[in-house]
């Protein structure tokens, strides 16, 4: 894809480039002159975010520049939600497995990729809305109770105190796929299957398989392992034993709390995480370097 088709730079001399800056982190805020530099050289910077105020839905931005860490990407697709335009992550956090750039990187990095040398690639994203047990099921117009969210990694069903097992029907375009005797489950993205599924045991996915991973979490059955399937399917997590302090969680954030049976509904997103994709930065790369891959632990460790 040639420049002018990519960034829409016809008559322009660089991209529209708006910076999102996790100020509430030190690194963030010692290094952001020094990177606003760099990228004003070969880009038009449209607006520097330091309070998550900036609004996607408005924006004629091509491209977001992300510093921080995994999380502070994961805010930024939130935020975007239908209006996904591409990310560059640049890592001031801790691990990094999306934010994979250095700040010491980019500035040799930065002139291609305004120059559209680099591919995009895209990554699944989930649909995530709760469906009441008291409403009644009749009236498709009422069945939705929660607004949609997107995700990035995952959506999960989670129990708190008193942290007694849940019993969970797990249907699959309607159809009962299992009941789950456990403390939890996940439905992870590609890109969410480096986070809580494999803290919970589940399968690393490549980041570009149009898949999910349904992993539970400390499963009563030890036959309940961990299943790949397409993203493109309806998945209903129903709670059919529970307590009060259960509930439905994307990327991390609670949506809501579910009663017995709430029906966690998980679909792919219309829209896809996009990233710039940097030469040298594979996935093989990054797991060998953050997860201590080949018997070494990670630099920073004690």
């Amino acid at each position: 894809m040639d420049l002018v088709t990519r960034w829409g730079l016809a008559g322009k001399t660089g991209p529209r480039v708006v910076i999102l800056a996790s100020v509430n982190r030190p690194r963030v805020r010692a290094e952001l002159d020094r990177i606003e530099k760099v990228i004003a050289k070969s880009a038009t910077i449209v607006a520097v975010d330091e309070d998550e105020s900036f609004d996607f839905g408005k924006s004629d931005a091509d491209l977001a520049v992300v510093l921080g860490g995994d999380g502070s990407i994961l805010s930024a697709a939130r935020r975007m939600g239908l209006h996904q335009i591409p990310v560059l992550g640049v890592n001031l956090g801790r691990l990094g497995f999306l934010a994979a750039l250095r700040e010491d990187e980019l500035e040799q990095v930065w002139p291609k990729v305004c120059a559209g040398l680099f591919p995009i690639d895209e990554h699944v994203m989930l649909q995530c809305s709760i469906r009441r047990a008291s409403q009644s099921a009749s009236d498709p117009g009422q069945g939705i109770s929660t607004p949609t969210q997107l995700a990035l990694n995952e959506a999960s069903i989670l129990g708190g105190p008193p942290f007694s097992m849940l019993q969970i029907d797990l249907y699959v375009d309607g159809h009962l796929a299992s009941t789950y005797s456990c403390d939890g489950l996940i439905v992870s993205t590609p890109v969410g299957s480096t986070a809580h599924n494999l803290s919970a045991g589940g399968p690393i996915l490549h980041r570009q398989l149009q898949a999910v991973v349904i992993s539970p979490i400390s499963p009563h059955t030890l036959t309940m392992r961990p299943v790949v399937d397409r993203a493109d399917r309806t998945f209903e997590m129903a709670i059919r034993q529970g307590h009060d302090s259960v509930a439905a969680v994307f990327d991390g954030r609670v949506l809501s709390s579910l009663r017995e049976g709430d029906v966690y509904q998980i679909t792919k997103a219309p829209v896809s995480f996009k990233m710039i994709s940097i030469p040298g930065k594979g996935e093989y790369q990054t797991l060998r370097e953050k997860l201590g891959w080949g018997g070494s632990p990670r630099k920073d460790e004690p």
